[in-house]
């Protein structure tokens, strides 16, 4: 008999506060049903963080376990948990206690009284660092833009979903993968319910600027073709541009006979065209690096090994 509920959250540098998200998870999950499962997904952390897991889960038998042969990145986690994940709804949050165990149970009721598909935790005071909070901030303005769209930077991954939504989602094979755009996406009726935010119970934030960055860049480009929009509007203007400088010029020449100077401004118009150019080049071959991931059909992740599930062995995630 499948669980009502799964929670599904990836597991990186998280050796000192597993053990206290299970125990609160077991605690947020007993008045609701004690018929769970709690899947962790353990993303090749440095750190000791499937040893204090298999702890857990030699303690706990609703706690199970799956381990990625090497570091996918958090989307490509979640999406593991949730091929592995079989409760009619399928809770994904993070594992570093910011999401707080005892909100599932706000989730989960507005979600069945209010008729959702999916609802999403919206948090109304965020506990991260002002680098972090001006970087989300940023990032979902610049996404609204290119994509036309109108998302809520205090909203992520935590959630809890309809069996038949995470179906959905798993027929979507992109390697460029963002579980909160995806969903949304999918067009489902999706509900908002305000949740307390926490600070980090341990660690520090795996998420550099540069990865921010690379993060940003990738769901932009596999979620939107507007650059290409952009980059083409830019060419028709410097096109334009130089066509008026041209025809000033010769005007110039033929009416007031004085000479075309400027060698100067003709080498700064030759590197700043130049530049967009290669600019313009590196879009496309950004878009283009993209199929070329795609048509290249590799797994999404590789489980080096699973525990509580089953049958035990080795699971790609391919299509």
């Amino acid at each position: 008999m499948n669980p009502l509920i799964s929670v599904v959250t990836p597991v990186y540098k998280a050796e000192a506060c597993v053990d206290e998200l299970c125990r609160r998870l077991v605690a947020a999950l007993e008045p609701i049903s004690p018929d769970f499962e709690i899947i962790m997904v353990e993303d090749a952390s440095p750190d000791a963080s499937w040893d204090a897991m298999a702890r857990i889960m030699a303690a706990e038998p609703r706690c199970k376990g799956i381990r990625l042969s090497r570091n996918f990145g958090q989307h490509y986690a979640i999406t593991a948990g949730l091929e592995h994940a079989s409760g009619e709804w399928i809770v994904v949050m993070d594992c570093d206690l910011q999401d707080q165990p005892e909100e599932i149970a706000k989730l989960y009721q507005a979600a069945t009284h209010g008729g959702f598909d999916v609802v999403f935790g919206r948090r109304t005071r965020r506990r991260d660092r002002w680098l972090k909070r001006m970087s989300s901030t940023c990032f979902y303005a610049i996404y609204n833009y290119f994509t036309d769209s109108r998302f809520d930077h205090t909203v992520a991954n935590f959630s809890i979903s309809r069996r038949p939504v995470i179906e959905e989602f798993l027929r979507m094979r992109e390697h460029n993968r963002s579980f909160p755009l995806f969903i949304r996406w999918l067009g489902f009726s999706v509900g908002y319910v305000e949740v307390a935010h926490a600070e980090r119970f341990s660690g520090e934030t795996s998420y550099t600027l540069r990865k921010l960055f690379q993060l940003s860049a990738e769901s932009i480009l596999s979620q939107s073709n507007k650059p290409l929009h952009l980059s083409i509007a830019a060419g028709l203007l410097l096109a334009a541009g130089a066509f008026l400088m041209a025809l000033y010029y010769v005007i110039k020449y033929f009416l007031y006979g004085i000479p075309v100077t400027g060698w100067t401004s003709m080498m700064v118009s030759l590197w700043f065209i130049g530049g967009v150019l290669l600019a313009n080049l590196g879009i496309l071959g950004l878009y283009l690096g993209r199929v070329f991931n795609e048509v290249k059909n590799r797994p999404l992740y590789v489980v080096r090994q699973r525990v509580g599930f089953p049958s035990p062995g080795t699971r790609q995630g391919g299509p």
